[in-house]
């Protein structure tokens, strides 16, 4: 009976953290919803999270795409990203995980875009080491970072 209350505990007590993280749409900022619909007017079911106390991002599908993307309170777009298959990873990207991560499985690729361009994204592992890896599209090594296990959703 213990272990069972225990269990229940640990569930509500869960449920109560994601229900507190994510927000109907009307807490949602007018600004934001306005600038999401003018700049996704396609998108289709819509979910809402506080990202920080400033930033809110939406998750939706696109084209048949999962998507996310994140806005200031204020309506400011900072940043879109999707999953891209391993296939549609750029050549130049390819070539320097061939060299540099040789023997690294790609566990999952994505592109991000902001106001600054767009760069990718690629989780790569070999036995118990992750990296985390962002690339320009010229397939520049720009950030590397280790994966922990908490970072995972």
């Amino acid at each position: 009976m213990k272990k069972y209350i225990t269990i229940l505990s640990v569930g509500v007590l869960l449920s109560t953290v994601a229900c507190a993280q994510e927000h109907s749409d009307e807490k949602v900022p007018e600004a934001v919803k306005t600038a999401f619909s003018q700049k996704f007017p396609a998108a289709k079911k819509v979910s809402w999270d506080m990202e920080s106390a400033t930033e809110w991002e939406a998750e939706f599908k696109l084209e048949g795409n999962e998507y996310s993307a994140n806005f200031l309170a204020d309506g400011t777009w900072q940043e879109t990203e999707h999953e891209i298959n391993k296939a549609d990873i750029p050549e130049a990207i390819k070539q320097t995980l061939a060299k540099d991560f040789a023997g690294f499985k790609i566990e999952e690729a994505e592109i991000s875009e902001t106001a600054q361009g767009s760069v990718y994204e690629v989780a790569v592992e070999k036995g118990e080491e992750e990296w985390e890896l962002v690339f320009d599209p010229n397939g520049k090594l720009i950030e590397k970072k280790t994966i922990e296990e908490d970072d995972e959703d």
